[in-house]
């Protein structure tokens, strides 16, 4: 089968129930060509490599001995509480004991600013060059502007978003790797007009970009394919993962109600990979007009699947889109004289 210049591999986020082994071990019976390795649970642990000369090598052996590689790391968890406020149960239930600590919201944001710090480091010793997280948001409490809320309290939440970033990426250019944040619901940019103000306040610093995944996009009603052509010098990593639209019975609203995922009320849910109603075909042909060549990371998430069967169909669905460029125009061969 032809293999392009992007490796196909899969995030293992949802997946730290297991081993890294056996995720690496199933990944590989799959098909994949790699991971991206979640900063949680067993599989990486950035405080440990920064203490532990030998557990990075362990890792990678885990994945030479199944003939993955990596391209990417991801550390949506510790991000995600860099900014956020409050700080609360929440992030207990995610956090890494030594970065909840005592549970002090600002002490948590500084350990997990920290681990940020370790990440991008971690990456470079790993032979990476791109983190994918969450940076977590002060404001996004405030996405109902009721009771009003006024202007300055945003412009705040963006200074304060840059005050607390900023330092993070500077040990990102000193290690010449950059932040892939995804954009969705609950972070500083979750999408058109926040992910352009969120470049704004960072001075659009070049270490900071974007993940693009699509289905947050979709439920949102934003145009995923636009996004890839509005910020294609920001596309710094591609996950996939899939929203499926039930709109129209004129009860079900965006915001979910409090609805568990998988329930039949919901007017949407994530599912799996060619599942739902994005534009895939669209997307790979916009990724591939701005020269897009990072990893295509496949991210499992769907209530009424099992995720073995996703992982290993969806990775056949996203090599279908991955064909061959042309390697000349197709209407060059009009303009060949070939009168005899």
């Amino acid at each position: 089968m032809f293999r392009t210049t992007s490796p196909v591999t899969l995030f293992t986020g949802q997946w730290v129930d297991l081993p890294l082994e056996e995720v690496a071990r199933r990944a590989a019976q799959w098909g994949y060509d790699g991971l991206e390795i979640a900063c949680s649970g067993e599989h990486l642990d950035v405080w440990r490599a920064s203490e532990d000369p030998r557990y990075l090598n362990d890792r990678l052996d885990i994945l030479k001995r199944h003939g993955l590689q990596v391209r990417a790391i991801s550390n949506h968890l510790a991000g995600q509480a860099v900014c956020d406020d409050p700080i609360d149960f929440r992030h207990k239930n995610i956090l890494r004991g030594r970065v909840w600590g005592d549970g002090q919201s600002e002490g948590v944001r500084q350990r997990a600013a920290q681990e940020m710090k370790l990440t991008a480091q971690v990456a470079r010793q790993l032979g990476v060059d791109t983190v994918v997280g969450f940076t977590g948001s002060s404001v996004w409490q405030y996405v109902a502007m009721f009771p009003p809320v006024p202007e300055t309290v945003i412009e705040q939440g963006y200074e304060d978003f840059a005050r607390r970033w900023n330092p993070i990426l500077d040990v990102f250019d000193q290690e010449g790797v950059r932040f892939a944040h995804e954009v969705h619901p609950g972070e500083i940019a979750y999408d058109y007009w926040t992910s352009q103000r969120t470049l704004q306040a960072l001075d659009h610093r070049k270490a900071f970009g974007f993940n693009w995944d699509p289905s947050h996009m979709l439920w949102q009603g934003l145009d995923p394919v636009g996004f890839i052509t509005d910020f294609s010098d920001r596309i710094y990593h591609v996950d996939c993962k899939d929203t499926r639209l039930r709109r129209g019975n004129g009860r079900s609203g965006l915001l979910g109600s409090h609805l568990p995922w998988g329930d039949p009320r919901r007017s949407w849910d994530f599912v799996s990979t060619g599942h739902g109603d994005v534009p895939w075909e669209d997307a790979f042909r916009a990724l591939r007009s701005i020269g897009y060549q990072g990893p295509i990371s496949i991210e499992w998430e769907d209530a009424g699947m099992d995720r073995e069967h996703g992982a290993a169909e969806a990775v056949n669905f996203i090599r279908s889109l991955l064909w061959k460029l042309p390697e000349s125009r197709f209407d060059a061969a009009f303009s060949t004289n070939s009168a005899a």
